[in-house]
């Protein structure tokens, strides 16, 4: 699906060229690898739910508490796994740390798994 079908769906644009780069080849066995350990950090809704937070825009661990409903040191924990993952990065301003997503193509992702969902839901094959 082209980046124009995507929109022409009712979705938002995507704030990337998602759909420019090729699939991996079976063979290419170390990339494969890759992608499936970057797909594990999806599989934790707390992990998912600070994505999604920080989409809004940068935030310190004690604010995402806060909104998340979550306790400091859980938070602190997921944006570990997240930042080794390379889906956030941090800002240092004073003794407080702020996060934000990496790069653009950490909302693309989302925004993606998001509409095959919907897809799915409204009985899509």
């Amino acid at each position: 699906m082209e980046n124009n079908d995507f929109e022409k769906r009712g979705y938002p644009p995507l704030p990337c060229d998602c759909f420019s780069h090729p699939i991996a080849e079976p063979a290419d066995e170390l990339r494969l690898y890759e992608l499936a350990e970057l797909f594990k950090v999806f599989g934790d809704t707390s992990r998912v739910r600070i994505l999604c937070a920080l989409l809004q825009g940068e935030l310190c661990v004690n604010h995402l508490a806060e909104l998340l409903g979550m306790g400091q040191s859980a938070v602190s924990h997921q944006l570990r796994l997240l930042r080794t993952a390379g889906l956030v990065r941090p800002r240092r301003d004073g003794k407080t740390i702020y996060y934000a997503p990496d790069d653009e193509h950490v909302k693309c992702i989302l925004q993606i798994g998001l509409a095959h969902l919907e897809h799915k839901e409204g009985g899509g094959k």
